[in-house]
């Protein structure tokens, strides 16, 4: 599978983006839980990979995971609740710039104009998501399913997965 930015010097980690597709999924089912198996399957995250960032959304409280008949992953609180920065701050923080990444001595926590930039950037995407929560990305999706559709749930799907490709 082709990851979103394959080809491109990434700015948002695998880990997030498999930690979105997850956390999106689980948003769309709520407050229904999935095995980690069939979440893996849907999201096209390997299953090993999955099981690491669900460990990472369960201690960021995140998620919540029961074992046995009817157990599964499913959301620690409403969707509404979760914003996309609460997932990025559990699995791979926003690096903000507050000090040379040159180290010039002459720097310190001075910013240089491009840095300076860079780091409000940076800043831009915190407060994007921030204001964005998983709820709005289900309810924004204008007829395309964020990431994976779920069967049953999607505007005519005949129980297959569809193309889920991202």
């Amino acid at each position: 599978m082709t990851a979103i930015f394959e080809g491109f010097n990434r700015l948002f980690s695998r880990t997030l983006e498999y930690a979105l597709r997850a956390m999106a999924h689980l948003a769309m089912r709520e407050p229904d839980a999935v095995t980690a198996s069939r979440l893996a399957e849907i999201t096209k995250v390997p299953a090993p990979y999955l099981s690491k960032v669900l460990q990472q959304l369960r201690d960021h409280d995140l998620v919540l995971s029961q074992r046995g008949v009817g157990g599964g992953i499913r959301l620690a609180r409403e969707a509404s609740q979760i914003t996309i920065l609460d997932v990025a701050s559990a699995v791979d923080p926003v690096k903000r710039i507050d000090t040379c990444p040159l180290g010039l001595p002459g720097h310190g926590s001075k910013l240089c104009p491009l840095h300076r930039r860079m780091d409000n950037a940076l800043m831009q995407i915190e407060t994007t998501f921030a204001n964005s929560s998983l709820a709005e990305l289900i309810q924004e999706s204008d007829g395309i399913t964020p990431l994976c559709p779920v069967p049953g749930i999607d505007a005519g799907t005949d129980g297959s997965l569809g193309d889920d490709s991202v």
